[in-house]
């Protein structure tokens, strides 16, 4: 594992048994999975304890409505949403790598904002440049997460934890596992990158919870061009 740790532990209540039965969360932690290519287990008993960090104040949370944009402002980020399932073989799709800024929600999982745990993924970069999430392991706790969504109100989280996995070492419940308040869970890849090997072989993660609810800013819809790196 990294030696970046986590500021303060996420919820850490285990998922069902992945069964036909088990319902909607396993079968999005499943799909999670293979796109990340992490194991459902926890780490082993040699896995880093992340330490607390400050409280933060949440705001209520909010009924389900689409995603849209999520923009980070300390990164320039600003970067359309679109829905992510499942293909035929029950491995959750990615953005479309051909397009630098872009971000992906798994639809059929929590929306931005509700209670529980959203998932939103992007590219750290594409066969042409740096993507929407390069620069994502750069953050610190207190960043400003907007989501914006279908009914007009703009989600605003911050980040309280924000650490980097290999992807054979991944803490899937940490990561995965469901949240009684509005949570939001940002991946890219990170770490060495290996093309031998299937390429980059960390993941990073960071982890938000919804601090207020705005109306939404007027904006020209301008995104950031990304700073240079890797390869994905």
């Amino acid at each position: 594992m990294s030696s970046r740790t986590l500021r303060e532990r996420p919820p850490r209540r285990l998922f069902p048994r992945l069964t036909v039965a088990a319902g909607l969360i396993p079968a999005a932690t499943a799909a999670l999975v293979l796109l990340l290519g992490s194991p459902l287990t926890e780490p082993g008993a040699g896995a880093a304890a992340p330490r607390s960090g400050p409280a933060s104040t949440a705001s209520a949370p909010l009924p389900a409505s689409r995603p849209v944009r999520i923009d980070i402002p300390e990164l320039r980020v600003s970067a359309p949403l679109v829905d992510l399932t499942l293909d035929s073989a029950g491995k959750l799709g990615v953005p479309d790598p051909a397009e630098r800024n872009l971000a992906g929600w798994y639809r059929d999982g929590v929306t931005p904002g509700s209670p529980g745990n959203a998932i939103v993924v992007a590219h750290v970069d594409t066969p042409t440049g740096p993507a929407a999430f390069a620069g994502l392991d750069t953050l610190r706790p207190g960043a400003r997460v907007d989501v914006r969504r279908a009914d007009r109100r703009v989600a605003t989280f911050r980040i309280y934890a924000i650490d980097e996995y290999e992807k054979s070492d991944f803490p899937s419940t940490r990561v995965y596992g469901p949240t009684k308040d509005a949570q939001l869970r940002l991946l890219t890849c990170g770490g060495t990158y290996d093309r031998s090997a299937g390429g980059y072989q960390s993941n990073v993660v960071a982890f938000a919870r919804l601090a207020s609810v705005r109306a939404p800013v007027r904006s020209n819809g301008s995104a950031r061009v990304p700073h240079p790196s890797g390869k994905e």
